[in-house]
């Protein structure tokens, strides 16, 4: 880990390249800066050589966020996905940090391939074409792969890391980490937010991007998962060609979801296109646990019909993937159908349940405060809702009820809005409620209906029986144990509290052994599922 010096040197080149694209406190918005902010933007300014004159404050900010490094990137390619918070001139200007970022040379490209598996080029591929896109992290160049001799070459994807890609990340990483630390310690106000640990769910999800072999990993497991959902393509890994720094996948045509002109042209339905990004995307996340999290338009494709398929959405780029366990997606689920149905006591409920809310405030006034952010956007269309108003007064919810953010839905919360600005824009009068409500239904039958119950009892029998199975053991244990009590309280032995040995003795009482208590607890939840069917 680098120095706080280093920290704080960086700190203050962030402010200077800030101030030099004049976005630290810029001139459009002199009315809604503070002075404290003014007063030191306009010093960097004057300290150094300015950027980016004549142009817009978006296109400003576009060309400053490169200069920062690829983690300020990821900042930039999640506001893209968002017109609707932060406009669509910010949106259109960002989006070419989507895909759209300088390449490295090929012979850079072309070497890193070669050191990956050391072996020549052309062991490896026919040929390699030049860049058709480039990220922060990597770029995507079209391949050719010969298989056989007699063979025709086949078109594959072939992702290459970013030289020095590594060194840049780490010290990016260092960097927010002691910016977190001073932040928990000098704005007491922003503990609840728990940046530390912000800090590292956004390091675990990088060091996986940075080592390809997992996200071929991580692609393998989603098409596994995913292979009886017709209307989504995972494309399949080419193992061979695959190591730390190059994953090779095989190539998918598809029309890119940044371009809704050659949707259009093509005939794709778009509000079709939106209802398959947010179901997909929810299915993922609720069915399995395991969902694409960096689903922005740079990554999606749609794939026209065809005589065996319909309309299809293919996803690329595996780097960042996001995990929900079955407890987790229990509650989520509930939280979401709660919204879906308008029942904001069952939501308020679900949060307790949760830990997500203290329950030193009482559940109904939780459920008052959610319904007031509800109600005003439930069944209204996409284009009459503010989201950035929606975003500010769930906020300001959240401060009063001292809610705690959850390290395992950041991923997850980052996502869904990202998913949802993706499908506002194939279609301007996106309902996110009625969309999310298949999948929504789907997931509660299957994790909370009488076949999910009857399911829940028979792991509880089988645990129960390895709880029978050794209760002999225990039980003698129990017994040695309890002579041994006995010869610690003789005379001359160690001196028990007369409520002490009162509390053991009642310990060893046969009602209270560990299986016997196991089993009135399957029996009351066996009973519980009898009774739920009936009804």
């Amino acid at each position: 880990m680098t120095s706080s010096p280093s920290n704080a040197a960086r700190l203050v080149r962030t402010l200077f390249v800030l101030a030099r694209y004049d976005v630290l406190a810029p001139k459009e918005l002199t009315d809604e800066v503070p002075r404290g902010l003014k007063l030191l933007s306009a010093f960097l300014r004057l300290v150094s050589w300015r950027a980016g004159r004549g142009e817009s404050l978006e296109a400003r900010l576009a060309k400053a966020l490169p200069k920062l490094g690829p983690s300020y990137i990821k900042i930039g390619q999640l506001l893209a996905a968002r017109p609707d918070i932060v406009g669509p001139e910010l949106a259109g200007a960002l989006s070419v940090l989507q895909d759209k970022l300088p390449p490295f040379a090929m012979a850079e490209a072309e070497a890193a391939v070669e050191a990956a598996f050391n072996r020549p080029m052309s062991d490896l591929f026919e040929r390699l074409d030049a860049p058709f896109a480039a990220a922060s992290v990597a770029q995507v160049h079209r391949g050719w792969l010969k298989e056989a001799e007699d063979a025709k070459a086949r078109p594959v994807a072939v992702k290459i890391l970013r030289p020095g890609i590594r060194r840049i990340f780490q010290r990016d990483i260092d960097t927010f980490f002691w910016g977190a630390k001073w932040l928990e310690r000098l704005v007491p106000s922003a503990r609840r937010l728990e940046p530390i640990k912000l800090v590292g769910v956004l390091a675990q999800s990088m060091r996986m991007e940075l080592d390809l072999r997992l996200e071929g990993a991580a692609a393998s497991e989603l098409l596994e998962n995913t292979r009886g959902d017709g209307d989504l393509i995972v494309p399949q890994v080419i193992w061979p060609r695959t190591a730390e720094r190059v994953l090779t996948t095989e190539w998918i045509d598809g029309i890119a979801l940044t371009d809704n002109e050659a949707l259009d042209a093509a005939g794709i339905d778009r509000r079709a296109l939106s209802l398959i990004v947010i179901q997909s995307f929810l299915t993922q996340a609720l069915r399995d646990g395991y969902f694409h999290a960096d689903m922005h338009q740079g990554n999606l494709f749609a794939v026209p019909p065809t005589e065996t398929s319909g309309l299809r959405l293919a996803v690329v780029d595996f780097g960042i993937m996001g995990r929900l366990s079955r407890e987790s997606r229990v509650y989520l689920g509930d939280i979401l159908m709660g919204f879906i149905l308008q029942d904001y006591l069952r939501v308020a409920r679900a949060h307790f349940d949760a830990g997500y809310v203290s329950k030193d405030f009482p559940v109904e006034d939780f459920a008052q405060a959610l319904r007031a952010i509800g109600e005003p956007v439930f069944g209204q269309l996409a284009r009459d809702i503010s989201m950035a108003k929606l975003l500010m007064q769930l906020f300001q919810t959240t401060e009063t009820f001292n809610m705690h953010l959850q390290p395992q839905l950041v991923l997850l919360q980052k996502t869904m809005m990202v998913v949802e600005g993706v499908a506002r824009a194939l279609d301007k009068d996106h309902d996110m409620w009625a969309a999310a409500r298949p999948s929504v239904e789907a997931f509660i039958e299957e994790m909370m209906g009488p076949e999910a119950m009857a399911q829940n009892v028979a792991r509880g029998a089988q645990t129960l029986g390895r709880i029978v199975a050794r209760a002999p053991e225990s039980l003698e244990r129990l017994e040695r144990a309890g002579e041994l009590l006995a010869q610690m309280t003789e005379e001359g032995g160690l001196k028990l509290h007369p409520d002490t040995a009162r509390e053991m003795a009642e310990m060893q009482k046969p009602s209270n052994h560990p299986a016997r208590w196991a089993l009135v607890v399957a029996l009351i939840a066996l009973a519980a599922v009898v009774w739920s069917v009936a009804a």
